[in-house]
């Protein structure tokens, strides 16, 4: 017979499970805890970072109370939907142990606006798992905000913050989303969200913020993102070291297994002089209005494709193999390849085509700068048409790209060297660098990749006609 006292206490204690980043993941290793028993924390505070097949994640927990019990210590792989961490939401009130008893069922996903219930598993923001937050997030617009905020008030309660006043709407939006916002001065509660579900994005923040973000530290994209990680102690006269295949190492054999299996690849080469380009470099960077972002070539580099992209829409597509249909993106979601301690991702710049040179700008140094940092999300990782690898960074002259999985093209960039140039009849020392397209010969035919790399070299030689062609 279940008594009182175990009935108040099994409420008492709040269990968070590893949530779905949305992404298709199943599984995820803790890297790092940031609390311990004994710990106090607040709805929304990041409690550890896991690291998927995809990116590193932060995980905030959606509720208040002290940390009762850690269920897996850092560097265990855990399934989606196992419970990690236990919570004293109400503590001081009770025995300090939780009750052994049958988990309480999950309650049931709120209808949507439009009346129709969710189908199969509903993707969720990063660290609210799938129940109910006791925190009342904004109503979207043409909802009733009344019937929530006494739901909020009645799930407030509950979770031992006794009947005070109704909770202020919190705005949805991820950590580091939240501290740009900070760092911006931007209030999250006068943001209009556009990302999925009402979530606010960093592009929603820097609309918001004023034209011109704040200087950050240079950000040097002619160097690797950052260096490789240090290898594990190596006994001494061992001949071998067996490394585990997981995260995002193991992602990415996948992916390049898949795509070299599946999109028969074409790589076309051409060299060119980049010597006018490297003078629009310099003048750019003396330019008012490229105030407060970093300029460099590739900057001018990923313009060029975009515009030879515009040139050549056929090129930005996908194969969908399920319904033998080509799909034609008219968007462009530029990719850059970036190394990192955790292995090689390609996060890109959503609608990289509708920006401006300075924006362009902004956007490819905070990639840069989030994929130093190992804070890229799975989600900045995902939807991207075409991509570029930089591996001149690493004095290499070219190489023959892996696609992407899902795109049709990738540019790599060789090292620009000063190198003997035959320029109006005379040889001279000219800046040159070599450039590679591979691209995905189902959707491109070679004479459409042709003109592609032939319209991003033509710009190079000669940037004006990023304004001519354009």
């Amino acid at each position: 017979m279940t008594t009182m006292t175990d009935t108040s206490n099994a409420a008492r204690f709040r269990e968070f499970k590893m949530p779905d980043v949305g992404e298709g993941l199943t599984e995820a290793e803790i890297l790092k805890w940031f609390v311990q028993p004994g710990d106090t924390v607040t709805d929304g505070q990041v409690v550890c970072e896991v690291e998927t097949a995809k990116a590193a994640v932060e995980l905030p927990i959606p509720f208040d109370g002290v940390v009762h019990e850690l269920r897996f210590p850092e560097g265990t792989t855990v399934d989606v939907g196992q419970v990690i961490i236990a919570v004293d939401v109400a503590p001081g009130s009770g025995d300090d142990a939780p009750v052994a008893a049958e988990p309480a069922p999950e309650p049931a996903p709120a209808a949507e606006p439009d009346g129709e219930a969710p189908k199969g598993r509903t993707p969720v923001l990063v660290g609210y798992g799938v129940a109910e937050s006791s925190t009342k997030r904004r109503a979207r617009k043409g909802t009733e905000a009344a019937p929530a905020a006494a739901s909020a008030a009645i799930q407030g309660e509950m979770n031992g913050h006794g009947p005070a006043a109704v909770p202020e709407a919190r705005p949805l939006a991820k950590p580091p989303v939240r501290k740009l916002a900070k760092d911006l001065g931007i209030d999250l509660a006068t943001v209009t969200p556009t990302g999925e579900g009402g979530v606010i994005t960093r592009e929603d923040v820097h609309a918001a913020a004023t034209p011109t973000p704040a200087p950050a530290a240079p950000v040097q994209t002619e160097t690797p993102v950052a260096a490789p990680a240090a290898p594990a102690p190596v006994a001494s006269g061992a001949r071998e070291t067996r490394i585990p295949v997981k995260g995002v190492r193991k992602a990415i054999a996948q992916a390049m297994v898949g795509s070299a299996f599946t999109a028969p690849h074409v790589t076309e080469f051409v060299t060119v002089d980049v010597t006018r380009t490297m003078k629009l470099v310099a003048e750019l960077k003396e330019d008012k209005d490229m105030a407060g972002v970093r300029v460099n070539p590739l900057l001018i580099i990923a313009k060029a494709l975009l515009v030879a992209i515009k040139r050549n829409p056929e090129v930005n597509a996908a194969w969908d193999e399920a319904n033998q249909e080509i799909v034609q993106k008219h968007y462009v979601n530029l990719g850059i390849a970036a190394a990192t301690p955790r292995g090689l991702i390609v996060p890109n710049i959503k609608d990289a085509h509708e920006q401006t040179l300075p924006q362009l700008a902004a956007s490819l140094g905070e990639l840069v700068s989030t994929a130093r940092e190992g804070k890229t999300s799975p989600a900045a990782m995902a939807g991207g048409t075409v991509t570029i690898t930089n591996v001149g960074v690493f004095g290499v002259d070219t190489g023959t790209p892996i696609l992407n999985p899902g795109e049709s093209a990738i540019l790599a960039v060789g090292a620009i060297k000063l190198q003997p140039w035959v320029h109006k009849g005379k040889v001279k020392p000219r800046q040159v660098t070599t450039l590679a397209l591979s691209f995905d010969h189902r959707l491109v035919d070679g004479e459409l990749g042709s003109k592609v790399l032939a319209d991003v070299a033509a710009i190079l030689e000669q940037p004006k006609r990023l304004i001519t062609w354009a």
